[in-house]
């Protein structure tokens, strides 16, 4: 069945469309702030900072330089910069705004005085250390300490503490990996001002790391299908929904929706059964796509949709979703209030 609000924004604005509920941003907001991977808007980052947040996150220098022109005026760097061209860029951002970069390996490192060059005032630097993800990050606390007194030891730079994203089981473990290179930076006098752990999933383990200072979430401001997955948001909580129209229904247990890959994305959140949750039918199956196509296995529904039926559905990784839009449609109630462009949208350096 499709709702009122869906039948007018099909209406007015056609269908795939992706509409966030900006009541539900500001009470996900309200309980948490900080990280822009997800929404790369300025005016949400303005209102998680206007929420209590210190600064923002951002994974790349173009996300920062839309953040940065925008006014916000403290910004992390979570990604390791390497290059002549990204230091020039990353020394104009240090020079309206206060950055801080992560780095994991000393290649990093020697490029980044060319920045704090460049900004004529000393840059800081995080080490990031790998706690169990195996993704970035130096594996051993030793080389966490090596690295912060490398940093410590480059003309315009200033160490100021380390970043972590521990697995959702692995806390006591990186405890254990924050109190080595704890002690290790202290031996040789210096000391971690910044503490940063990170991810939505984790939020139910805000706090469980003595000596943290900060807190980096970013899907948490719409949630999604993995987050519902991972016990730390509820389908209420899921502020994003892609509004689809079924447009085929060719036998009794499959149809068609407009949104394919192009819109949902084919990132299955980790293992997930589908291609994200139809919450008018949620025993519904979006089985595959082709690029406009959206394959709906229906043998399991007990209520099956109709052509011209516009349904809501809950991405499996809205990050990736929103990197896919221009724009997207905020609504309040049964309002439609506007459109909000994202503005960071495909910056990939």
């Amino acid at each position: 069945m499709t709702t009122p609000l869906a039948a007018k924004i099909a209406r007015e604005y056609g269908t795939p469309c992706a509409v966030i509920d900006m009541d539900k941003v500001e009470r996900n907001i309200a309980r948490v702030q900080a990280n822009i991977k997800t929404h790369k808007s300025p005016l949400l980052a303005r209102m998680q900072i206007e929420a209590g947040a210190k600064g923002i996150t951002c994974q790349k220098l173009g996300e920062a330089e839309v953040m940065a022109e925008a006014g916000i005026g403290d910004i992390l760097i979570s990604y390791n910069l390497l290059g002549e061209e990204k230091m020039a860029r990353l020394g104009a951002l240090q020079a309206k705004a206060n950055m801080t970069v992560a780095a994991d390996n000393s290649v990093v490192i020697a490029g980044l005085p060319q920045a704090a060059s460049a900004s004529g005032r000393p840059l800081s630097v995080v080490v990031e250390c790998d706690t169990g993800r195996r993704r970035a990050g130096v594996e051993t606390p030793a080389e966490a300490v090596a690295l912060a007194r490398e940093i410590a030891a480059s003309k315009g730079l200033t160490f100021a503490g380390f970043m972590l994203y521990p697995t959702e089981t692995g806390w006591a473990e990186a405890q254990k990996f924050f109190d080595a290179a704890l002690a290790g930076i202290r031996a040789h006098g210096l000391d971690a001002t910044m503490v940063s752990t990170g991810g939505t999933p984790n939020l139910k383990n805000v706090g469980k790391l003595k000596g943290a200072t900060e807190h980096r979430p970013g899907t948490y401001i719409y949630n999604d299908r993995m987050q519902v997955a991972a016990g730390v948001a509820s389908w209420d909580d899921c502020a994003l929904n892609i509004y689809s129209t079924v447009v085929s229904r060719a036998g009794a247990d499959r149809g068609i929706l407009d949104a394919g890959s192009k819109t949902l994305t084919s990132d299955t959140g980790g293992g997930l059964d589908g291609h994200g949750l139809i919450l008018e039918h949620p025993e519904a199956k979006i089985a595959r796509f082709a690029e406009e196509h959206g394959f709906l296995d229906l043998a399991r529904s007990n209520t099956r949709p109709q052509v011209g039926d516009v349904v809501r559905i809950v991405p499996n990784h809205v990050c990736v979703v929103v990197n896919m839009m221009d724009e997207v449609m905020m609504v309040r109630g049964d309002a439609i209030i506007g459109t909000l462009k994202v503005a960071a949208r495909g910056k990939l350096r």
